[in-house]
């Protein structure tokens, strides 16, 4: 009884663990195909920053961090929060990388 216990268990971890490594694997797998993977939001406003001045990136995105008092901490400290305005930097850098606006 007790051995067959032990297999019932060992069989279940041996699951969740081969679970575990698909999905890690799945998530790799999407990380490649990400044009944003590997560069951090600071790295994206301080690219987008030199690249444009802060009243330009208000009328391109506006959003109030570009606007009232614009720096690179403050925007990030409101983009960290608010996922819709992110994202649309994140478009933003993406459409301004296209067009050979940012250093690499």
């Amino acid at each position: 009884m007790l051995t067959c216990l032990v297999l019932f268990y060992l069989e279940r971890i041996y699951l969740l663990l081969a679970n575990f490594y698909i999905l890690a694997v799945v998530e790799e797998n999407k990380q490649k195909n990400n044009p944003l993977h590997g560069i951090t939001l600071e790295t994206i406003l301080t690219q987008l920053s030199e690249a444009y001045s802060w009243s330009e990136l208000f009328d391109a995105i506006p959003i109030q961090c570009f606007n009232v008092n614009p720096s690179v901490s403050s925007s990030l400290k409101f983009l960290r929060k608010t996922p819709w305005a992110r994202n649309k930097v994140e478009h933003f850098y993406l459409f301004a990388n296209r067009k050979g606006k940012l250093r690499s």
